[in-house]
């Protein structure tokens, strides 16, 4: 029987174009509150853009906001994929 529970997947799992709802936020206190600032919060969409080569940024948008993260701090992001 399928689950009917989302699946959650890492912000650095996205492919470019592909959009998702934030499900949860793993970083430590500072880092969270900053990303939350930056509107890093659960139940937002977000839209990765684009990726840097290798191990690069990633371009991702909030709304009408741009931003880059490196991918450790992307790793620390769980989404679910609409």
């Amino acid at each position: 029987m399928a689950s009917m529970k989302s699946q959650n997947h890492l912000l650095s799992e996205l492919i470019p174009g592909q959009e998702a709802l934030i499900s949860a936020v793993h970083a430590d206190e500072a880092l969270h509150h900053r990303l939350a600032a930056l509107g890093f919060r659960v139940g937002n969409r977000i839209q990765l853009m684009r990726r840097g080569r290798w191990a690069g940024p990633l371009h991702v948008r909030l709304g009408a906001t741009d931003v880059i993260l490196r991918q450790t701090e992307a790793d620390l992001i769980r989404v679910s994929p609409q």
